[in-house]
């Protein structure tokens, strides 16, 4: 339930800066933040003295409760909120797919009904492209109707043939269709054509075990395919975000081209900063199957550098929650479901990387809760701590080291990919529009999630 709460003398962290200070909170939004504020009228007061207070994170990228047509994951929305609750993550922005055969407004509405009212915190949507229709006119309706339904992002993909895949010429048609309505258009970017003929070279070889599948996707498939498409994004004129971007030579094409004053936007994701493809050598390369793979270490300590450098703009998950069972069916990497659980394991992660001082706390709030909400058109109401906004709020104990294990977790798919990592500290708290939703290992309440429209936003005046 919604209370009026005040949270006092904790320490306070947004994209600006860092102070000692208070937060009244009341009727679901931030009333106030000041020094002494007074505890009349106040249903709870949290004492937060030694704990960091953080906008709750905005997550723009998950996967919660997928049927791809071919694979389902195990959760719904009840458990995939839960679990982003307990990570300190506010809002997710999830996806809902154009199938084969409707509209876009077919396939929103479709998703509304999924979640019905199981979401224990905020969400909100994109739209994933599958079946364009011929007519540019009915394909810049397409978009048009999306800003309507408060959808103001769509995705396309470079690859997974003949589901997903667009060719280049409906890749240029749905740019310049985005580009005449403010649709940002997100892009899953390896190259088809190579990480077919590489998979079909290792199928012919017998080399289909699931310690094989980073060497299907090499990352030469992800620079090709991310330099095409900032070119044809440029032509179109449209906006670019490039979701999951891998490796350190894609991190760095697009940061170029914004540079050069192209709206182009790196998203990255804790796996590829915090694991490296040793792990399909291992005992357990079930626990890395996800596309794109993970990378080498190298790169992995060029795309770190880049995330401390200002490149990367934007941080998901990519949450997909496959259990282990369906992960370890066949060891066959060409039949096997790819994405990883991620969304209660990021804010820790991050958080003991910023810690050791490689991020300010800062810039971690921007990643992971300012940057995304300015993105897709929910700020200030989401990720931001000021009068007004949500009260979206998360209390970080930085105190201590924590391992993450698979049996500490609140999901259900059995496994981490980070099983056995240090962290330092731990999600003490977690507000959801006034609502404690995650206390110390407890869920107070269930459902209460809203769906939350984003508006278009001009990406050349974001700040960068």
């Amino acid at each position: 339930m919604e209370a009026n709460i005040l949270i006092k003398q904790g320490r306070i962290i947004t994209g600006q800066g860092a102070f000692v200070a208070d937060i009244a909170i009341r009727d679901e939004q931030i009333a106030a933040i000041g020094t002494g504020l007074p505890e009349k009228e106040t249903d709870r007061v949290i004492d937060a003295d030694g704990l960091f207070v953080l906008p709750g994170a905005v997550d723009p990228h998950t996967h919660i409760q997928l049927d791809t047509g071919i694979y389902r994951t195990a959760d719904d929305w009840a458990i995939g909120t839960r679990v982003a609750a307990a990570g300190g993550v506010t809002t997710v922005i999830d996806f809902a797919t154009q199938f084969p055969g409707q509209t876009v407004q077919e396939g929103v509405r479709a998703r509304h009904d999924e979640i019905g009212d199981k979401a224990l915190i905020d969400y909100g949507l994109h739209c994933m492209l599958t079946d364009l229709p011929a007519s540019d006119a009915e394909l810049r309706q397409w978009h048009a109707d999306l800003l309507e339904l408060g959808v103001p992002a769509s995705k396309l993909y470079t690859t997974y043939r003949p589901n997903y895949y667009q060719d280049d010429d409906n890749l240029l048609r749905a740019f310049r269709a985005a580009a005449a309505t403010g649709v940002l258009t997100m892009m899953h970017a390896e190259n088809d054509a190579i990480v077919s003929a590489e998979t079909a070279r290792l199928v012919t070889a017998g080399q289909t075990g699931l310690a094989f599948h980073g060497t299907a996707r090499p990352a030469l498939a992800e620079a090709e395919a991310v330099h095409r498409l900032l070119f044809l994004a440029a032509a179109a004129r449209a906006p670019l975000y490039v979701v999951h971007s891998s490796t350190a030579q894609a991190v760095t094409l697009i940061g170029q081209a914004r540079r050069q004053g192209q709206p182009a936007i790196a998203e990255s994701c804790p796996q590829y900063l915090f694991l490296d493809e040793s792990v399909y050598a291992g005992p357990h390369p079930e626990r890395a199957i996800m596309q794109p793979p993970l990378r080498s270490r190298e790169n992995v300590a060029r795309e770190q550098a880049l995330l401390q450098q200002g490149w990367i703009n934007s941080i998901g998950t990519d949450h997909c929650e496959y259990t282990l069972a369906q992960k370890t069916a066949v060891d066959d990497f060409t039949k096997t479901p790819g994405g990883i659980p991620s969304l209660e394991t990021s804010l820790p992660l991050l958080f003991t990387f910023a810690s050791s001082g490689k991020l300010p706390l800062t810039r971690l709030v921007q990643l992971i809760s300012t940057n995304p909400a300015r993105i897709f058109g929910l700020y200030p109401r989401k990720g931001a701590l000021q009068p007004g906004s949500d009260a979206d709020i998360v209390l970080y104990d930085p105190s201590g080291m924590q391992m993450i294990t698979a049996g500490a977790l609140h999901g259900v798919s059995g496994y981490t990919p980070y099983e056995g990592m240090q962290v330092t500290g731990r999600v003490r708290m977690t507000i959801s529009r006034g609502r404690i939703v995650y206390d110390d290992g407890a869920f107070p309440t269930s459902g209460g999630g809203r769906f939350v429209p984003g508006t278009p936003v001009e990406t050349a005046a974001l700040p960068w």
